[in-house]
């Protein structure tokens, strides 16, 4: 468990998950000072193609279903059409409904309880604690 340093503050490290009903399949993290855009979105589409070849082998067979939030990079006419080049059949959220995903019940809450209470003095701590 990292140390516990009373007034030590980092910023933030913006991290792209992407799971399955077995796990976590891929974390990416953002360096520091950029924000995540189209190409950068549409670049790890094509990797989490190649990590669903690699791990689940005779598991998919026709289509991913792929949800994700309403983030402006996700929407984008570019994002779209590398959603269907890869072959993942993207799932909308309902108009009426909260911006609330899968992850913010089953992923989140762990990961908060984990990490709560927790001082970090590096980035590469933070990411250290995520990982494990």
């Amino acid at each position: 468990m990292p140390q516990k340093i009373p007034s030590a503050k980092i910023g933030k490290v913006l991290a792209s998950i992407f799971w399955d009903q077995d796990g976590i399949l891929l974390i990416d993290y953002l360096p520091k000072g950029q924000s995540i855009n189209t190409e950068c979105y549409m670049s790890l589409l094509v990797q989490l193609k190649d990590i669903l070849k690699a791990k689940c082998r005779g598991k998919v067979t026709k289509r991913v279903l792929f949800l994700h939030d309403s983030a402006l990079a996700y929407w984008a006419f570019a994002t779209q059409k590398k959603l269907a080049y890869v072959g993942f059949q993207h799932l909308d959220h309902s108009p009426y409904s909260p911006d609330l995903a899968p992850s913010d019940y089953h992923l989140f809450p762990q990961l908060k309880n984990q990490l709560k209470g927790c001082h970090f003095s590096s980035d590469a701590e933070v990411i250290a604690a995520v990982e494990t």
